[in-house]
C-alpha cells in the first residue's frame, strides 16, 4: 500500500556525511547530560514506600497527586490506579528524615482529611536492593535484545548490516535517555518498557531498507552502491509515513488521554519514533555505505550449468 510513489531517486546519501556529523554531536550532547545530570530514576530503581490506598467509589487521582505534593514530596512519587477505578497505588521516594511507617501515617492522615472513605490495604518498603536487581535486569534485558537482533541481522543479511542496524538503534536509545536526563523526567520500569519496544520496533524498518537494498542489488546490476541506496530508501518512503503515521497517532493519544501513568511511556516513544525515521535513513543506510557494503554480500554468484570453462556470472 503506497500513499504515493516518488519516480525520481532522492539523494540522501549525497548529504550522508553531513548528517552523521549531526548525528555524532546529537550524540555526544546526549551522552553529556547523561553524565553531567544523569537519570532521574523512579521508586522501582531507587527504593522508596509503596502504598495502596482503597476508596468506595472511583478515586480522583488528581487530588490525590496535589494533596501528596503539598506534604512536600515534590514530584518525586507516583499515584496510579491499579485493578479498578477505586485501588490507588502510591510510590514515595526514601526521605532521611523520615521512616516508611511515619511517611505512610503522614499521607494517610492527609488522605483522610480529604476523604473520609480513604482506607490503607498495604504498606510495603522497596529498599535499595530490590531497585538494584530492576536495574541489573533492565540492562540484561536491553543486552539480550542486542545480542538477539545482532545474530539475527547477521544471518538474513551480513555482518555488516547488523552492526549499522545496531549503531542506529543505540543511537536512538542514548538521545531518549539524553532527553530524559537534560529535562530531568522521570525514568521509570513503563519508560524502560517503551525503549525496548523501539529497540523491537526500528530494527524492522532497518530490514524493510536492507530487504530492498538486497532487491536492488539483483535488479540494478550497472548502479552505484550510493544510487542502490538512494532508490531503497526513496522506494520505501510512502510505507514509512503510513506505518510510522499511524504509530504516531496511536502514541499521541496515549499521551493525550492516557494520564500521568503513561505520559512518560508515550513520551519515550514519540522521541524514539522521530529520531528513529531520521537514523534509519541517514545512519544505519550510511554506515552499512561506508562499512562497505557490496554486491557479493547478499547476491552470491551463480554458475552457468552449459558453461564448460566455469565462468562465474
Amino acid at each position: 500500500m503506497e500513499f504515493f510513489r516518488i519516480k525520481k531517486d532522492i539523494p540522501f546519501m549525497r548529504h550522508a556525511l553531513i548528517f552523521n556529523i549531526i548525528s555524532f554531536i546529537t550524540f555526544l550532547a546526549a551522552v553529556f547530560f547523561l553524565w553531567h545530570k544523569g537519570l532521574h530514576l523512579s521508586v522501582e530503581f531507587t527504593g522508596g514506600t509503596v502504598m495502596e490506598v482503597t476508596y468506595k467509589n472511583a478515586a480522583d487521582l488528581d487530588r490525590i497527586r496535589n494533596t501528596v505534593r503539598d506534604l512536600g514530596f515534590g514530584n518525586d512519587f507516583q499515584v496510579q490506579n491499579f485493578g479498578r477505578a477505586q485501588d490507588v497505588m502510591i510510590n514515595l521516594p526514601v526521605q532521611k528524615d523520615m521512616t516508611s511507617v511515619q511517611q505512610s501515617e503522614k499521607v494517610m492522615t492527609a488522605l483522610i482529611a480529604q476523604n473520609p472513605d480513604a482506607h490503607l490495604q498495604r504498606v510495603e518498603f522497596v529498599g535499595p536492593q530490590v531497585g538494584d536487581e530492576l536495574t541489573h535486569d533492565g540492562l540484561m534485558a536491553l543486552g539480550m535484545v542486542v545480542i538477539g537482533i545482532i545474530i539475527y541481522l547477521a544471518f538474513r543479511f551480513e555482518w555488516k548490516y547488523a552492526v549499522s542496524a545496531i549503531i542506529a538503534n543505540l543511537h536512538d536509545i542514548v538521545i531518549i535517555l539524553g532527553f530524559f536526563a537534560f529535562f530531568e523526567w522521570e525514568f521509570s520500569l513503563p519508560v524502560l518498557a517503551a525503549i525496548l519496544a523501539i529497540l523491537g520496533y526500528f530494527v524492522n524498518k532497518s530490514v524493510i531498507i536492507f530487504d530492498r537494498i538486497r532487491e536492488n542489488f539483483r535488479k540494478m546490476r550497472k548502479a552505484s552502491v550510493m544510487e542502490v541506496v538512494n532508490h531503497a530508501i526513496t522506494s520505501t518512503i510512502s510505507r514509512t509515513i503510513i506505518t510510522h503515521g499511524s504509530t504516531q497517532m496511536m502514541v499521541l493519544s496515549m499521551m493525550i488521554f492516557g494520564g500521568p501513568t503513561l505520559h512518560n511511556f508515550a513520551l519515550a516513544l514519540t522521541i524514539g519514533i522521530c529520531f528513529g525515521i531520521y537514523s534509519s535513513v541517514f545512519v544505519a543506510a550510511a554506515v552499512a555505505m561506508w562499512l562497505g557494503i557490496k554486491r557479493e554480500d547478499l547476491v552470491k554468484p551463480v554458475k552457468e550449468k552449459g558453461n564448460a570453462d566455469g565462468a562465474v556470472v
